[in-house]
């Protein structure tokens, strides 16, 4: 049974990091593209990374370059994000996904994902 389960979410100031992470389980994660993706109350789910299988391409939404950083580690069946100088406006449920990407177009779209973790930024 394919499950992605995501954790690390939680409540943070402004200028803070956190990490999450998302354990696959039922296939291998390394032959697969995977991603996150967010959404805040009453806004549409957003793409915010995704990650090539090999991990040697990857695509961000604009407003997170340079704070944010996917990354993989295959032989834990894992992909984690790493956010940093957290804003308020980043406040959302992240969900890990499978994903269906063209990184030569920087398009990533979500095909299958977990039920979330809920990263809140306030002071």
């Amino acid at each position: 049974q394919v499950r992605l389960v995501e954790s690390g979410g939680g409540l943070v100031q402004p200028g803070g990091s956190l990490r999450l992470s998302c354990a696959a389980s039922g296939f291998l994660s390394r032959f697969v593209d995977m991603g996150w993706f967010r959404q805040a109350p009453g806004k549409e789910r957003e793409g915010v990374s995704c990650s090539s299988r090999s991990g040697g391409q990857t695509y961000y939404t604009d407003s997170v370059k340079g704070r944010f950083t996917i990354s993989r580690h295959d032989a834990k069946n894992t992909i984690y994000l790493q956010m940093n100088s957290l804003k308020p406006e980043d406040t959302a449920v992240y969900y890990c996904a499978t994903v269906r990407a063209r990184f030569d177009l920087q398009e990533c779209e979500y095909d299958y994902g977990g039920q979330g973790t809920q990263v809140t930024v306030s002071s």
